[in-house]
């Protein structure tokens, strides 16, 4: 009991290698976010780790941002396309594509979000934390996100 992190340093790398990515406090809980903005950005959910704000990008000139809305950005690799992470603007706050990760080891998939605009055509198994979107954004203005 207690003796499991909940955060650690992780490592990973688009599909070409151009771009990596160290997160010295990555979360080890996967979270899904069904909004139709990442579900378009990637054809599904899109399945990240919070990695905090110490985030290092080798290959920064390989990275492409979109600003995707006023507080938020998008980011891929310019070369391959991989997605690679969104990025909460004014917290600097870094949910990073899981699949970039080579080590998987210590995982667990808890948290869906924007689980209202989720389409009829697929669910996971796993019983995880359900939020809509609007339950969401409370947590955020509440400051417990």
């Amino acid at each position: 009991m207690g003796d499991t992190p909940t955060r650690s340093e992780r490592a990973g790398k688009c599909l070409c290698g151009a771009v990596t990515i160290t997160a010295k406090a990555a979360s080890h809980e996967v979270g899904a976010c069904h909004c139709s903005m990442c579900r378009r950005w990637g054809s599904g959910p899109f399945m990240e780790l919070d990695c905090g704000t110490d985030v290092a990008i080798a290959g920064e000139e390989h990275v492409t941002r979109y600003d995707s809305s006023p507080w938020a950005e998008r980011a891929f690799c310019a070369r391959c396309g991989t997605n690679l992470f969104y990025r909460i603007k004014e917290a600097n706050q870094h949910m990073v594509a899981v699949g970039l990760f080579d080590d998987a080891d210590g995982l667990a998939f808890k948290t869906e979000v924007f689980i209202d605009e989720k389409p009829d055509f697929y669910s996971f198994a796993e019983d995880t934390r359900k939020m809509t979107g609007a339950e969401l954004f409370a947590l955020v203005q509440d400051g417990k996100i």
